[in-house]
């Protein structure tokens, strides 16, 4: 059941549909004075940009290959929650969400890495000089839509991903890829109206006005009650994918990038059913601020000095396994595929030298990247497999980027 009022937004929208508008990217100094929760750089559309007026042999992109030995599936899955209220716009809570997984076979269509939609919302809301369909045609995926997963005698872990405030799910897809390659199911869920662009089945395209309220903490309470949700459409009786018996549903984890992070560790707090988390950049909220956590739970922070909220102070408060990275040389936003993107898209000239360093950093954006990915496979196949991680005991014996904070100096 769509949203009531939808019907009147769509009416003044008609298709292609107007966008709530998107702001996947900001200033630094917003960045800090607004808890962090934005990535970090404005992008001005040069004064010659024209969205779809690229030549025919506009650049293409490819997300890093996975390292495991499984190959990935993925499908797209539209929940409505019925029983909640949207906290941002009214009506019923509405979810999109891919799932990554192991599948049976390399073969079959490549997944898209966004809709025709959203990638021309995003292309004309930066003002890019290219093909209004670049993210959907013009970058390649290694998932293959729809195939059946693999086969499992006690089922896959699963893994939850939540994206920064403003961004689409998709911008995880390296992460989901490489765990999912690694025998998990992942989740990437775009919050309603704190992702965009965000296309629905029927059309609809929204953006995030959760960003213009600027309520972080309640943003993060919501994210948890959504994967909540999701948990049960995924692991219920009456499971909204046709293979989800491959889940196991009592090994759950969760990773989220800035916002995303700040939902992970609520999540943590208020979901009993979520084992243990990464926390990719992100601020700290009551209630979790508050409580503190007797679950693992890891951060990896930037190495520009943007000391999030709550970073210092939640620190004492986890009593659980717990592990405090420094991403040597790295920017907000090494976790995400934004980088390896705007590098093979042509798209670095948009942002200043400081621009670039606050989202980046000075490290190459694809060994960034590898790093968030080798750190996320192992946590969570400790965590949710038992399996013997020697890097999470000695990380920077493995990566020396990966400097572990020690603000006890034990």
């Amino acid at each position: 059941m769509p949203h009531p009022g939808r019907e009147e937004r769509r009416a003044a929208s008609p298709r292609p549909p107007r966008t709530v508008p998107v702001h996947p990217l900001r200033a630094a100094t917003t960045l800090v004075a607004a808890a962090a929760l934005v990535l970090p750089v404005s992008l001005a559309a040069p004064a010659s940009a024209s969205a779809g007026s690229a030549p025919a042999d506009a650049p293409r992109a490819f997300l890093p290959a996975p390292t495991g030995d499984h190959p990935v599936g993925t499908t797209d899955l539209h929940l409505v929650d019925e029983d909640r209220e949207d906290v941002w716009v009214g009506g019923s809570r509405e979810l999109m969400v891919t799932l990554w997984y192991p599948a049976r076979v390399d073969a079959g269509r490549t997944a898209p890495y966004m809709t025709e939609a959203e990638s021309a919302a995003m292309v004309a809301e930066l003002g890019l000089d290219l093909p209004d369909d670049v993210l959907h045609d013009g970058v390649r995926t290694n998932s293959r839509l729809n195939m059946p997963p693999a086969r499992t005698s006690g089922g896959f872990p699963l893994v939850v991903l939540s994206p920064g405030a403003g961004l689409n799910r998709t911008e995880l897809s390296s992460l989901a890829e490489e765990l999912a390659s690694h025998g998990f199911v992942v989740a990437g869920v775009d919050h309603a109206h704190e992702a965009a662009p965000v296309e629905f089945p029927d059309g609809l395209v929204t953006g995030c006005a959760a960003c213009e309220n600027g309520d972080w903490a309640l943003g993060a309470v919501n994210r948890a009650e959504d994967v909540s949700f999701l948990l049960d459409r995924l692991t219920g009786p009456d499971p909204a994918w046709r293979w989800s018996h491959v889940i196991d549903a009592s090994r759950v984890g969760m990773a989220g990038h800035s916002w995303g992070g700040s939902a992970t560790a609520e999540t943590l707090r208020s979901v009993e059913r979520v084992d243990a988390g990464i926390n990719l950049d992100g601020p700290y909220y009551p209630p979790v601020l508050d409580e503190g956590l007797d679950k693992p739970l890891a951060l990896i922070e930037n190495d520009q000095g943007n000391a999030w909220n709550g970073v210092e102070e939640m620190w004492p408060r986890l009593e659980g396994w717990r592990q405090w990275i420094r991403l040597e040389g790295s920017g907000h936003s090494n976790g995400i595929d934004r980088g390896v993107l705007m590098e093979q898209l042509g798209l670095t000239g948009m942002l200043s030298p400081e621009q670039w360093r606050a989202q980046f950093g000075d490290l190459p954006v694809e060994h960034g990247l590898d790093l968030v990915r080798t750190y996320s496979v192992a946590f969570f196949d400790h965590h949710l497999r038992g399996g013997d991680q020697p890097l999470l005991e000695d990380p920077g014996s493995f990566h020396p980027e990966l400097v572990v904070v020690d603000p006890d100096g034990a």
